[in-house]
Parts: structure tokens; C-alpha cells; sequence
């Protein structure tokens, strides 16, 4: 059985939602405001299953491979293709600028590291 966000979902496709009144069911308790919908429930249902399956095996590739009859390419590619659907966490943050700088001072990155370096840091935070 399809739940009602996954048939919004489909119905809105690529287009953004906003859910303005969110009630629960067991206390009758209703919430009014402006809600987006997380970026998880945007995905099809079967990458939603796919993320899901992912998580249950514990990021193994393998057990994928196994469960999806794909191959470890086809696995990454898809995974790489459902991350970008994402708004994840950056896990590489650009340095602070200070922290830049020290490194410089200590030779232990090049004038030019340091310069991308700050350049991604000050894009990052014009963004």
C-alpha cells in the first residue's frame, strides 16, 4: 500500500512542496506553518528502497550486489546518482581561513594549496 506522501510525491514530481498543517493522528494534535518535505521523500519509490536495503545491510556493497543481481559499479553509480539527489553534509568543509594561514606559515601546504583553499572557503561562504 502507497502512502499519501509518496502519492503527493509522484504527483508533484520534481517540484517542490510545502505542507502547511501536520495533525497526529493518535493525540489530535495539528501543527500549522510552512513544512518542506525531507529530501528523502523526493526520491522514486525505488531508490527510497534502494537507500533503505543500503542502510539494512549496513553499507554493503556485496549484500546490494547480492539482493539487486547488479554489479559493484552499477551499485556506486547509483548510489552516486541518489546522493546527489541529496542535501547531504559536507564531509570534506573547507578550513577556516586561520586555520589556512597557520598552515602556510608551517610549510605544510603550498602557496597555491592555500590559495584553493581559501578560494573554496570563500565560495563556500558566499553560497
Amino acid at each position: 500500500m502507497k502512502h499519501e506522501w509518496q502519492e503527493l510525491t509522484r504527483l508533484a514530481g520534481s517540484q517542490d512542496v510545502t505542507v502547511e498543517r501536520v495533525r497526529i493522528d493518535q493525540t489530535g494534535i495539528a501543527i500549522e506553518g510552512e513544512f518542506t518535505l525531507p529530501a528523502m521523500c523526493k526520491l522514486s519509490d525505488d531508490d527510497q528502497l534502494f537507500v533503505a536495503a543500503f542502510v539494512r545491510f549496513h553499507g554493503s556493497i556485496k549484500e546490494m550486489e547480492k539482493l539487486f543481481g547488479i554489479s559493484y559499479p552499477t551499485v556506486k553509480t547509483r548510489l552516486n546518482r541518489i546522493a546527489d539527489q541529496l542535501n547531504l553534509i559536507d564531509i570534506d568543509p573547507p578550513a577556516p581561513r586561520e586555520d589556512i594561514l597557520a598552515r602556510l606559515e608551517k610549510g605544510e601546504i603550498t602557496v597555491e594549496e592555500a590559495e584553493d583553499a581559501l578560494r573554496r572557503s570563500h565560495d563556500t561562504h558566499v553560497a
